[in-house]
C-alpha cells in the first residue's frame, strides 16, 4: 500500500473549482486561502493509490507491467504542479495524450511552485513540474529532485485597470512597479508560487519592502482566483500570460507592464529522486518526463493557444540553452 494515500487523505478534487475561506496572514489582514486544491477534470477524493497485480499475479509499485521494450504499462503518478499550467488549460491538453500512449493515469496537484516543491520534498509526488527557478536548486541539492529538463517559458506581465490611476503604463518596468507601489491597489497571491517569489524579488529590485505597497492585498490563492480578485478590485497583480489570456474574456484588466527580461517565466520538470522517497513510481515518472520534452508534447506546447487566441500561451523550450543556468 502506497502510505501517501494517509498526508494526503485530507486532499480532496472536484469538478466545480475552489472552495475558499478567509484566514488572518502574519500581518493580522484577511487573507483568502483555499480549502480545496483542485484537477480540472481529475477527480480525487480523497487519494487512494494501491499496488496493483501485473498479469502474471506479481505486485507492482504502482500498478504497473511492463512491455517488451521494458517501458511502463499503465500504473499512475502523482504530479504536482503549479495552477498556471492548470488554470490556462495546458494540461487538458497534455494528460490525455499522455495517458492514451502509455496507459499511465496522472493524479494531479495544482498549487504554487513553493507547495509543489515541497510535495516533492516529502515524497508525496512522483513529478514536479515548476516554474521557481531559484527555489528549484535548493530541492535539487538536497537530492529531493532529480533529472531535470528544461520544458516551456512564457512571460510574466503586470496587469492592471484600463484606467490605469498609477500611470504606469508604457514606463520601464522598474520605473512602472515604484509607480504602482504609491498609488496601488495591488493583488499579491502570498502563496509561495513561482508568481509570488518573483512579485518579491521585483520588489526588491526596486527597493520597496512589499509590506509598504499602498492597498497590497494578499489572495493565498492560484493564479486564475487572483485575477478575479484584482478584477473585483479594479487593481493591479503580476500574472503569467498564458493564464491571463485564458481568463482574458471573464477580465476587464489589460496589460500595464510587459515584454521586460526580468519578466521571463521558465519552466522545468523534475523526478522525486526514488533514493530517498522509495514511494516514486520511478518507471511513469520518467515516462512523463520523457513524454514532456519529447517531439509530440513539445508540438503540442507550441500550438497551445494558438488557435483561440491568435498566438501559443507557451514557447516550447525543450533541447535548448537553459536561461536560468548561471
Amino acid at each position: 500500500m502506497d502510505d501517501r494515500s494517509d498526508r494526503l487523505s485530507g486532499l480532496a478534487y472536484h469538478r466545480g473549482g475552489i472552495r475558499e475561506r478567509s484566514v488572518p496572514d502574519t500581518e493580522g489582514r484577511q487573507a483568502v486561502r483555499p480549502a480545496r486544491m483542485i484537477a480540472r477534470g481529475w477527480v480525487l477524493a480523497p487519494l487512494v493509490a494501491a499496488a496493483a497485480c501485473s498479469a502474471d499475479g506479481h505486485a507492482t509499485r504502482g500498478g504497473q507491467g511492463k512491455g517488451a521494450s521494458g517501458a511502463p504499462k499503465g500504473g499512475s503518478i502523482i504530479l504536482a504542479t503549479t495552477t498556471s499550467t492548470q488554470d490556462s488549460g495546458l494540461l487538458d491538453s497534455l494528460l490525455p495524450l499522455f495517458t492514451a500512449a502509455t496507459g499511465i493515469d496522472v493524479k494531479v496537484i495544482a498549487v504554487g511552485s513553493g507547495a509543489a516543491l515541497d510535495l516533492g520534498r516529502r515524497g508525496d509526488a512522483d513529478v514536479v513540474l515548476s516554474h521557481a527557478p531559484e527555489a528549484e536548486r535548493a530541492y535539487v541539492a538536497s537530492g529531493d529532485l532529480i533529472d531535470g529538463r528544461l520544458v516551456m517559458h512564457n512571460a510574466f506581465l503586470v496587469v492592471g485597470p484600463a484606467s490605469d490611476p498609477a500611470h504606469a503604463g508604457g514606463r520601464p518596468l522598474r520605473e512602472g512597479l515604484a509607480l504602482i507601489a504609491r498609488t496601488g491597489p495591488f493583488i499579491s497571491r502570498a502563496d509561495g508560487s513561482g508568481t509570488d517569489k518573483k512579485e518579491i524579488a521585483l520588489w526588491q529590485q526596486v527597493g520597496i519592502a512589499p509590506q509598504r505597497v499602498t492597498r497590497r492585498e494578499l489572495t493565498g490563492q492560484g493564479m486564475g482566483a487572483t485575477l478575479q480578485v484584482a478584477e473585483q478590485r479594479q487593481g493591479y497583480t503580476l500574472t503569467d500570460r498564458a493564464t491571463y489570456l485564458a481568463l482574458k474574456g471573464q477580465l476587464t484588466l489589460v496589460p500595464i507592464l510587459s515584454g521586460d527580461p526580468e519578466l521571463m517565466n521558465v519552466y522545468h520538470v523534475y523526478v522525486v529522486n526514488p533514493a530517498r522517497h522509495s514511494r516514486v513510481h520511478v518507471p511513469q515518472a520518467r515516462a512523463f518526463v520523457n513524454f514532456v520534452v519529447g517531439a509530440d508534447a513539445q508540438r503540442e506546447i507550441a500550438a497551445f493557444g494558438r488557435a483561440r487566441y491568435g498566438e501559443p500561451l507557451f514557447t516550447a523550450d525543450a533541447g535548448k540553452a537553459d536561461p536560468t543556468m548561471p
